[in-house]
């Protein structure tokens, strides 16, 4: 799994000039799901996600998570995240997973971020072409794959 994860003042998912989500301050993840992933994955990255510290305490030092300033999420799905550009210039997608391994796997990130925030966290739609508009606080923006575990 690799998300990029966007701190935000707002963010939200339009889908046909319908906004389907939107949050204020808090974070947007953008997440990729490939074939090997799998429920260790979910509960790694949902927990680093919520745990990172990215957000100014009283200080102006990035020292708060997104539970901390009782901040929102939104997930949207993204496999273009997984693309391989090592050969030609069209990008390659082959290790981006299937509907049918990438929706439940989805869904359940979706519901342990919701766990481990208590509360509800907004989403795009599966395979859906989504307008995403975000204000990017800081900017602060952070790339992290389950495969490579820091």
């Amino acid at each position: 799994m690799r998300a990029v994860i966007q701190r935000v003042k707002k963010a939200s998912v339009t889908i046909n000039g319908l906004v389907k989500s939107s949050i204020q301050l808090g974070l947007l993840v953008l997440l990729g799901i490939e074939e090997a992933d799998h429920s260790d994955d979910i509960k790694w990255l949902a927990g680093k996600i919520v745990r990172l510290r990215i957000f100014e305490d009283d200080h102006d030092v990035m020292n708060l998570s997104v539970q901390d300033v009782e901040g929102e999420v939104i997930v949207v799905s993204q496999f273009t995240l997984h693309a391989s550009t090592k050969k030609g210039n069209r990008p390659s997608y082959i290790k981006a997973a299937r509907p049918e391994t990438a929706i439940p796997l989805y869904n359940n990130f979706v519901k342990e971020m919701e766990s481990l925030l208590r509360k509800p966290v907004a989403t795009g739609e599966f395979g859906a072409m989504m307008d995403i508009a975000l204000v990017n606080s800081g900017p602060v923006t952070i790339l992290i794959d389950t495969k490579s575990r820091e």
